[in-house]
């Protein structure tokens, strides 16, 4: 009998990698390919999104080379996608009109301070569930529109095309000028601020706006569905799911029922809570964003919460400060104490993301005396990842009526254990950390295999999640108490921070 499999892309910020997965949800290969991030100007973050397709049509047979698998052995293709990154090419030549605008990108700050005072801007996050902000795509679509001549008009005719990561690649692997779907899905298309969050269509409303031509726009479908069959790369293969990064990691997670949550702790961090087929507006700081929808029955919907700095701090107390050599030290560092010594670290380092949204914050280390060591910084710096989360479990537990009763962990900070077991502390309840590490690719596999019945259904899914270590809380509640309200005030500090007068003294 011929083993079959199922091929997940993985499409970062920072490079693209081609996973292939087993039935048991078991990784058999996978291949990676950085791209360049380019800057062009302060605040500027581009991708070259040619650069990014080549690197898929290298990396995606190399994967399947290493597996010594065939295309014909592959059953499906998922996709999962780095959010809100900008794409515009020529429907006709397949060639960009530039490079694509990074979700990190803040040259639209402007355009949406410009937007905010606008009739109609206080109806934006009530169709849409998002926040009128530069994070997001639609600022960008108009910038681009604005600033390139005759591309408005181009736009309007259906000659250019605008598209998420997920939406390039499909449209690409699918014949690209010779015929290709142009598709995103609802996590995507949530990401825009042009959806109605509850008829997961393009809103004419905010399309007139932001002034974003319809004809540009891909046609909004379910995560889990066949899009088309791939023509290169994986010849002959279904193209079968698309879902946002952070949405593939809620599915990778298993995190089906409503209350049940995830966080992913990279360069920051980002918690979604599964909210159910109603979606949660918001009145303490949170996205509401679709969760994932499988097929034609009702989309599931998710509070995120965006913490801007978790990983990053740890890399600038090592490069930064020069305190260690390499991250992993950190928790060496930090075990060396007791406790912070009284010190906290909120790292605004610009701004503040969930459930603040104040982009003046900036960082501040309080409580600093001459008993302070590195240790008490290192361990400082762990537990400001630990409060974060902190903040934004509040606001999901007050938007949302739920309790969160456990909260599941990815990414690369999970390695650390000490964290772990100060998230644990922080928010009172255990942390899971499964044994698959690949959370998002297996999360886009998950769904691609669940769209042509390579798995039956949500349940067997689940019954491959395995847990690799889980960490209940050991923290006396006075404690709990009172370092609450030392870090409560020491994000006072950050959001009191005043901007210097250049030039004064």
């Amino acid at each position: 009998m011929v083993t079959r499999y199922v091929m997940s892309i993985d499409q970062g910020t920072t490079s693209t990698r081609c996973i292939l997965f087993d039935q048991r949800g078991h990784l058999v290969s996978v291949t990676q390919r950085e791209h360049r991030q380019h800057f062009p100007r302060p605040g500027w973050v581009e991708h070259d999104a040619v650069e990014i397709w080549r690197n898929l049509e290298r990396i995606g047979p190399e994967a399947l080379a290493q597996a010594g698998v065939g295309p014909e052995q592959v059953v499906a293709v998922g996709i999962a996608n780095q959010r809100e990154t900008t794409v515009l090419w020529d429907r006709r030549t397949g060639v960009p009109v530039g490079r694509a605008v990074v979700w990190q990108d803040t040259r639209t700050d402007a355009l949406v301070e410009e937007f905010s005072r606008r009739p109609g801007a206080e109806a934006v996050p009530e169709r849409c569930g998002l926040p009128l902000a530069a994070y997001f795509s639609a600022p960008r679509i108009r910038w681009l529109l604005d600033r390139t001549p005759g591309l408005r008009e181009r736009a309007e005719r259906g000659e250019v095309l605008f598209g998420t990561m997920e939406s390039w690649l499909i449209w690409n692997l699918t014949g690209g000028p010779d015929g290709g779907v142009h598709v995103t899905d609802v996590t995507n298309a949530s990401r825009t601020l042009l959806m109605d969050l509850t008829t997961l269509e393009w809103d004419d409303g905010l399309l007139a706006f932001f002034g974003v031509p319809r004809r540009m726009l891909p046609r909004i479908r379910p995560s889990t569905e066949t899009y088309g069959t791939a023509r290169r790369v994986f010849p002959g293969v279904r193209i079968a799911a698309a879902l946002g990064d952070q949405q593939a990691a809620l599915f990778g997670q298993t995190c089906f029922a409503s209350g049940e949550a995830k966080c992913t702790y990279g360069t920051g961090g980002f918690l979604l809570l599964n909210t159910g087929t109603v979606p949660v507006r918001s009145g303490h700081g949170l996205l509401t964003t679709v969760g994932y929808q499988i097929g034609g029955e009702p989309a599931v919907y998710a509070l995120e919460g965006p913490i801007a700095v978790t990983g990053a701090l740890v890399q600038w107390f090592r490069d930064g400060l020069g305190l260690i050599s390499s991250a992993p030290e950190i928790e060496t560092l930090a075990r060396s104490v007791q406790d912070n010594g009284g010190c906290y670290i909120v790292p605004a380092f610009a701004g503040l993301f969930a459930p603040h949204w104040r982009s003046e914050a900036r960082g501040v280390i309080v409580g600093l005396t001459s008993y302070v060591t590195k240790g008490h910084l290192a361990r400082a710096v762990l537990e400001a990842t630990a409060w974060q989360t902190r903040e934004v479990v509040d606001a999901m537990n007050a938007d949302s009526g739920l309790t969160l009763r456990a909260l599941k962990v990815d990414g690369g900070m999970t390695t650390d254990n000490l964290l772990m077991q100060i998230i644990a502390n922080v928010l009172d309840v255990p942390v899971v950390r499964p044994m698959a590490v690949e959370t998002v690719s297996l999360g886009a596999a998950y769904a691609a295999g669940l769209a042509v019945g390579y798995w039956a259904d949500l349940e067997g899914l689940r019954r491959n999640w395995h847990r690799a270590g889980q960490w209940s809380p050991r923290m006396d509640p006075r404690l709990r108490t009172m370092e609450h309200d030392n870090w409560r005030r020491a994000v006072e500090r950050a959001l009191g921070w005043v901007r210097p007068v250049p030039g004064h003294r």
